[in-house]
């Protein structure tokens, strides 16, 4: 008889924010993607949103306010990371995104949605952070298609509904009147890559990648993430 082998504990996640800056108007309007260095082993080399985890001053400050220790996190993560300085009070929640199970390092991660300020000169620590682009959310898409950008699936996910939007101004306008989404994804090996499922998918609670309803899933391919979200 062959004793089973226990399952590694589950890492409790940790606090962090995500700022989703933009800025011009119209169609031409660009959001801020970083790149983190190499040397870092959670997302190394992805490009992200600028942000980082919630310090303990910022938990003290929020007295327990989630919420508000996040927002301030944003402000501190991104003058850190990018140089910029932007204002906590137009920093709109619009989801919050937790590291699935299986991870080693895990977060619960607020992002939030708001304009980059009068300056947008990015000036990158060098450190964590090795460069910085604005780009139309979908031309990030189409470079991530083609290969060009690494990036993680909660950033993919908010960079394809900004680019569903008419407007990011309007876009962040109406985000105050909207619940923010809440993504806690399963991860499933499916036959030709892996799904990550989201609360609404028909197949969310047994991993059932088959049977037909709705779905809320994000798929890895040759071609880069494609995320469906239907019936929910």
């Amino acid at each position: 008889m062959t004793d089973s082998v226990p399952e590694p504990p589950v890492v409790p996640p940790r606090l962090s924010a995500t700022a989703v800056l933009f800025r011009g108007s119209g169609e031409g309007a660009e959001v801020l993607l970083v790149q983190r260095s190499g040397r870092l082993d959670f997302h190394g080399g992805a490009w992200v949103f600028p942000g980082g985890r919630v310090d303990e001053a910022e938990h003290i400050a929020a007295s327990g306010d989630a919420l508000a220790a996040a927002r301030a996190a944003c402000v501190r993560e991104v003058r850190e990371e990018t140089g910029l300085v932007i204002s906590a009070r137009e920093l709109v929640p619009i989801s919050r995104w937790t590291t699935p199970v299986q991870s080693p390092k895990r977060f619960v991660t607020w992002f939030f949605f708001g304009p980059a300020g009068d300056s947008t000169d990015v000036e990158v620590d060098g450190i964590e952070i090795v460069a910085g682009r604005w780009l139309r959310p979908a031309e990030a898409i189409e470079e991530h298609r083609a290969g060009r950008l690494d990036i993680p699936p909660p950033t993919f996910v908010t960079l394809l509904t900004l680019s569903r939007a008419p407007s990011l101004h309007a876009h962040h306008r109406g985000c105050g009147e909207r619940t923010p989404d809440i993504f806690e994804p399963k991860v499933v090996l499916g036959e030709h890559g892996f799904f990550s499922l989201y609360a609404g998918d028909v197949g969310f609670d047994d991993c059932d990648l088959a049977r037909p309803g709705a779905r809320h899933r994000l798929c890895s391919t040759a071609n880069g993430w494609v995320y469906e979200r239907s019936g929910v």
